[in-house]
C-alpha cells in the first residue's frame, strides 16, 4: 500500500471540550466515566467476538463491560458522541478522522486493536484476471472504505488513480481503467448478500466472516498487512485519560485476547499492538 498517501493519523486529533457522557444522555459536560462500568459499541462479527473476550479479562480487573451491537458504520460514532455509549471498537484511523471532519465531532483513539485486510471476492470468477472488461464491481459506499477498495485495485495494477486526488480518491478520479470496470457503491454490510448480483466486490473482513466467507482462502485480491487501516478503541476526547479507559486498554492488549484472535481467525485478522 502507499502509506505516504495517507496523512490521516489520530495524533492529529487534539483535545477539546466536547460533550461528555457516561452511558447516559443527561450527564454533565466533562464528567469522567464510571470507574467500574462501560457500555461499548461494536459491530457484529470479529469486533463483537473479541470484545466478549475482553469483557472476561476486564471482569477480573473489576470492570463490568456491556456491549451494544450495531449493524452499520455511522451509529457507533454518533451514539458515542451523543453519550449513549462510552466507547466503541470497530473503525480504522482514516474513517475516524474523516468522521470527525464531516460531523464536527471530537472522538479519539486510545489504542490499536487489529487489522482486518479488505478483500475482493466473486461468486463468478476464481481470479481477478478472469474478471472481464466492463465488469460490474461493488465497493463500499462510505468515502473512506470506497477509497480503500480503489487502493487495492491500484496496487494490483488494475487501475491508476489521479495523483492530485489520491488521498480521497473516488470512482471519478481514475486516470487509467484498462478493463473499463463499472463501479457500483453499496452499503458495506449488505455487499455479501449482493455479491451474486455483481462480478466482484470489495468486502470488509468483519462482514465477510459474518457471511461465512474465508478471506485467506476466497479473496481474489487482499489488502497488504502494512496498510494504515488498523482498527482502534475510540472514546470522547475528554475521557481519553480516565482510569477506566486505561483498564479497557490493558484488558484488550492482554495475552488472552491476542491468543484468541490468532486461534479463532487463523490469520484473517491480525493483532496490531
Amino acid at each position: 500500500m502507499k502509506k505516504n498517501k495517507f496523512g490521516l493519523f489520530l495524533s492529529a486529533i487534539i483535545l477539546t471540550g466536547a460533550l461528555a457522557a457516561c452511558g447516559s444522555d443527561d450527564v454533565e459536560k466533562g464528567q469522567a466515566l464510571s470507574e467500574d462500568k462501560l457500555l461499548i459499541g461494536v459491530t457484529a462479527g470479529p469486533h463483537e467476538q473479541i470484545m466478549e473476550v475482553v469483557e472476561e479479562v476486564a471482569a477480573e480487573k473489576g470492570l463490568d463491560i456491556e456491549l451494544k451491537v450495531f449493524s452499520d458504520y455511522i451509529l457507533p460514532n454518533t451514539s458515542l458522541d451523543e453519550g449513549s455509549i462510552d466507547a466503541n471498537s470497530y473503525q480504522h484511523s482514516p474513517f475516524l478522522v474523516q468522521f470527525n471532519e464531516d460531523k464536527g465531532t471530537n472522538l479519539v483513539s486510545v489504542g490499536a486493536t487489529y487489522i482486518s485486510p479488505m478483500g475482493f471476492y466473486s461468486d463468478k470468477f476464481d481470479s481477478f484476471d478472469d474478471v472481464p472488461d466492463g465488469a460490474t464491481i461493488g465497493i463500499p459506499n462510505d468515502p473512506t472504505n470506497s477509497t480503500r477498495a480503489l487502493y487495492i485495485l491500484e496496487d494490483a495494477g488494475y487501475i491508476k488513480i489521479n495523483e492530485e486526488n489520491h488521498a480521497k480518491a473516488t470512482i471519478h478520479d481514475l486516470d487509467e481503467n484498462p478493463k473499463n470496470l463499472k463501479f457500483i457503491e453499496l452499503e458495506a454490510a449488505q455487499i455479501p448478500k449482493q455479491l451474486p448480483e455483481v462480478d466482484a466486490a470489495a468486502i470488509n473482513t468483519n462482514y465477510a466472516l459474518d457471511a461465512g466467507i474465508n478471506p485467506s482462502e476466497e479473496a481474489l485480491l487482499i489488502e497488504a498487512i502494512d496498510s494504515p487501516y488498523a482498527n482502534h478503541l475510540v472514546v470522547r476526547a475528554e475521557n481519553k485519560d480516565d482510569a477506566v479507559v486505561k483498564t479497557l486498554i490493558e484488558s484488550y492488549h492482554s495475552e488472552k485476547v491476542r491468543k484468541f484472535i490468532e486461534e479463532e481467525f487463523g490469520g484473517s485478522i491480525i493483532p496490531t499492538w
